[in-house]
């Protein structure tokens, strides 16, 4: 990490060299920031990375400028750009899913009037890889390119449920298990069970963990010889949406995370 007192300095402490290698890294760390977080603030990430915010301008100021990032006018906040959707397409496998999922992801936010995300692993975290909005929803957040945690959301408690016991227990060692809201869980045994709940019955639910104020159900979506690839999920705001109130509900979703399966080669009869 630089020092604050050497704002200016590129010079890559390993190497000796100048720029190169330590701007590639503090570059990355950016934009690991602004996956994890969903927009930051020049501060913000000055502070969390420990080098001084003019140094951080310019970083952002190449990033937005191939359009890895993008500034969000209202709050002068950033945030993850479509230059980062440009490189995620090149990856055969994620662009696959990414491709084959799309209209089964519009077909059900459609029929349900809410938001529906596909999610894969990464990292540690659920990353969302697409999303269709329903006609109903109230927000137009984009949760495209998000990091979230795997604890508190319905796409994380699936994916954390297709692991190993080993995996599992390696991946919330690293993670822990934060409180994002009053309702979050952050018992581990408590976890536990519900992942067993979900590996069971094949869809895992979460009520105002990840945010308060909303709720969402999540099934996962396997591959050609059956491993859970990732996770479609339909989420809604709690006042009027209650998962597994809704008629018909957890049968769609399901259905459409088999057909997504299928499309990815999956032939089992889960």
């Amino acid at each position: 990490m630089a020092s604050k007192n050497d704002p200016e300095s590129d010079v890559d402490a390993e190497s000796g060299q100048h720029g190169g290698v330590q701007s590639v890294d503090r570059a990355l760390m950016v934009l690991e920031i602004l996956a994890r977080d969903g927009h930051a603030g020049v501060s913000d990430i000055a502070d969390e990375m420990g080098i001084h915010k003019s140094t951080v301008s310019r970083l952002l100021g190449s990033l937005v400028s191939r359009e890895m990032v993008h500034q969000n006018s209202e709050r002068g906040k950033y945030q993850l750009g479509f230059g980062i959707l440009r490189l995620a397409s090149s990856i055969p496998g994620r662009l696959s899913l990414v491709r084959e999922a799309r209209p089964i992801l519009e077909s059900l936010a459609e029929e349900f009037k809410e938001t529906v995300n596909l999610a894969v692993l990464r990292s540690n975290y659920a990353v969302n890889v697409d999303q269709a909005m329903g006609p109903s929803t109230l927000a137009t957040y984009d949760w495209v390119g998000s990091l979230t945690p795997l604890h508190a959301t319905s796409s994380g408690k699936v994916l954390l449920a297709a692991l190993s016991a080993d995996e599992r227990d390696r991946v919330l060692k690293e993670t822990g298990l934060p409180a994002r809201t009053p309702r979050t869980i952050t018992n581990r045994n408590k976890l536990e069970t519900q992942l067993l709940d979900v590996a069971r019955d094949g869809y895992g639910v979460v009520r105002e963990e990840f945010e308060i104020g909303l709720n969402s159900m999540s099934v996962p979506v396997y591959n050609h010889v059956g491993a859970v690839i990732g996770a479609v999920s339909i989420s809604g705001p709690a006042f009027r949406f209650d998962p597994e109130m809704a008629p018909g509900l957890l049968e769609a979703l399901k259905q459409a995370g088999l057909q997504i399966s299928a499309k990815m080669g999956y032939t089992g009869g889960r």
